[in-house]
C-alpha cells in the first residue's frame, strides 16, 4: 500500500493539534514551525490527524500510484 501524508505549507501554522490527535502522534509527527509526517510505517490510516486540522492542511493519499497506473492502464484499452 503507497501511503502519503501532504501537509499544505501555505495553510500549515504549526500549532501541532495533528500530533496531539494522532495515536501514533510522536512516532509520525515533527512539528516545528510547520508540521511533516515521518515514519509513516507507525500510521494507522485512521485519517484523525486530516479531519482535526483546523487549517485543512493535510491530505491523505492512499494507494495514490496504484489509482495512477489504474487509470493509464484504463486509457491504454481505451476505457
Amino acid at each position: 500500500m503507497v501511503l502519503r501524508i501532504k501537509v499544505d505549507e501555505e495553510k500549515c501554522t504549526g500549532c501541532g493539534i495533528c500530533k496531539e490527535e494522532c495515536p501514533k502522534g510522536a512516532k509520525i509527527w515533527n512539528v516545528d514551525k510547520k508540521a511533516m509526517a515521518t515514519n509513516l510505517r507507525y500510521c494507522h490510516l485512521c485519517t484523525i490527524c486530516a479531519s482535526k486540522c483546523p487549517e485543512g492542511a493535510i491530505l491523505i493519499e492512499r494507494d495514490a500510484e496504484n489509482e495512477t497506473e489504474k487509470q493509464d492502464n484504463e486509457e491504454d484499452l481505451g476505457n
